[in-house]
């Protein structure tokens, strides 16, 4: 089932004031030569500079800000209210109103303009400052601390220097094997020999071995073993 709802004395007692409010000050603004929908205009009017002030003073107290301002305008805005209830309470002739109260009614409006944009555009929370960010240009420490901080700070021992690696030795070369000798025919002997004295005979000079081996046609180890036969 659903809770019944009851009504809430105090919201019932604010919104009869509030009416009659409203209807003084209509009457008010009336009788002051404010005919028509301006005569309603003058209670909403005063009744929102009334609620702007209030909204002001709560948010300027939690954040623990100073309310002159806001105190100001919510007095200015409830003796309107005030002076509207007591002035059509008999007090005053609304037949005849004098002049001052027509010039209060008649500047009425700019006034709550003003306080309406003062309550608006007042400064909101104060900024947190910000941490000082370090300052990335520490000065260089003196000689005397540079010093201390030396004797602080532990000195690693000296590294022992390597021994020198010893050259690795050379390996000995390797006696290349002489070549076996090679075995030539008597036949091709004295057809080289042939061939050496007809050389000799047209230059004057005896036969070299690279000749000879170009004359027989043969490998240059059986060249050089002819040419040995042939000395």
């Amino acid at each position: 089932m659903r809770p019944i709802r009851r009504p809430d004395a105090v919201l019932v007692q604010a919104v009869i004031a509030g009416a009659l409010s409203f209807a003084h000050l209509h009457d008010l603004a009336a009788a002051a030569g404010q005919s028509g929908w301006k005569a309603w205009a003058y209670p909403v009017s005063v009744d929102l500079l009334l609620v702007a002030a209030w909204h002001r003073l709560r948010t300027s107290r939690a954040a623990s800000e100073p309310a002159r301002s806001a105190w100001t305008w919510f007095m200015v805005a409830l003796a309107a209210s005030l002076g509207a209830n007591v002035a059509t309470a008999g007090l005053l002739d609304l037949g005849h109103v004098p002049a001052w109260l027509r010039i209060l009614v008649a500047g009425w409006p700019a006034l709550a303009f003003l306080g309406g944009t003062l309550l608006v555009h007042s400064p909101g929370h104060p900024e947190v400052a910000q941490p000082a960010e370090p300052d990335t240009d520490t000065e260089q420490p003196s000689a005397v601390e540079a010093v201390t901080e030396r004797d602080d700070v532990v000195e690693p021992e000296p590294e022992i220097a390597a021994a020198p690696a010893l050259p690795s030795p050379e390996p000995e070369p390797i006696p290349e094997p002489e070549p076996a000798p090679v075995a030539v025919p008597p036949a091709l002997v004295a057809h080289a020999r042939k061939v050496a004295d007809d050389y000799r005979a047209r230059t004057g000079y005896p036969i070299d071995t690279d000749t000879l081996r170009a004359r027989l046609g043969v490998p240059p180890l059986m060249a050089n073993a002819i040419a040995a036969q042939l000395a």
